[in-house]
């Protein structure tokens, strides 16, 4: 086996350990808000120890990264997929801190009744874990539209998370009692609003792959949107249908 073909299987396997670890995160992200819902506590404990094993992936996956740079000598074109590999192992892992994050609130709030039904909340985790296995797809397959195209549905995920902020908020207001329990699920619902944010950050290092320039992905839709305009709420789609 050539040098270089040596050098591209081993490139390949790094791009199957960065699905893996989006399917990891991905999973813990989905069962956080699934453990919250159900309110199963020893479920919520599994997941917070499970961590570990997300950190440990991305770790290797650096590891691996970094000798095959210093021991291969890749080109240009190859030193932008392997500077992508480890700012997007980051950015999963970050993202599987948020699913830890959001299996503490369940601790936290034990059997202690629900004042709010969770279904803005589980559509956002179902909005952003769906964002983030096509972007990685997206960045498997070098599809530069998709990557481009993606972060205008975070808007969703924030048009969400703002419908969430003020209904929890009029919940506050009406009962001061609610407080402790509406700041600990507008917690929930702002690390899935970061969830999707990320996954902007890596459709961006999609296009510095494919392209060689790192471009801002994050503006608003203009057919989607009107200046001063909140994004569009899937929820109130819903609910008129």
């Amino acid at each position: 086996m050539s040098i270089r073909q040596h050098f591209e299987r081993e490139l390949q396997k790094l791009q199957a350990d960065v699905l893996l670890l989006g399917s990891m995160v991905e999973k813990a992200i989905l069962d956080s808000v699934d453990i919250l819902q159900r309110r199963e506590l020893e479920a919520a404990r599994q997941l917070i120890a499970d961590d570990r094993l997300i950190n440990e992936r991305r770790l290797a996956l650096e590891d691996n990264c970094l000798a095959l740079i210093a021991t291969q000598q890749p080109m240009a074109s190859d030193l932008r997929t392997l500077a992508s590999i480890l700012e997007i192992a980051t950015e999963l892992e970050r993202m599987g801190d948020y699913g830890k994050g959001i299996a503490r609130i369940t601790l936290m709030l034990a059997d202690e009744p629900l004042i709010f039904p969770l279904s803005s909340i589980e559509l956002m985790a179902s909005k952003a874990c769906d964002m983030l296995r096509r972007a990685l797809d997206a960045f498997q397959r070098r599809d530069d539209q998709t990557a481009r195209a993606l972060p205008a549905e975070d808007d969703e995920v924030d048009a969400l998370y703002v419908r969430t902020q003020r209904q929890l908020i009029d919940l506050i207001v009406a009962d001061a009692r609610n407080i402790d329990q509406a700041m600990r699920l507008l917690w929930v619902a702002h690390n899935l609003e970061r969830a999707a944010d990320r996954v902007t950050n890596i459709c961006e290092r999609t296009v510095y792959t494919i392209t060689g320039r790192m471009t801002e992905l994050d503006v608003l839709d203009s057919a989607q949107t009107t200046p001063g305009a909140l994004p569009r709420d899937p929820l109130a789609a819903q609910e008129r249908d």
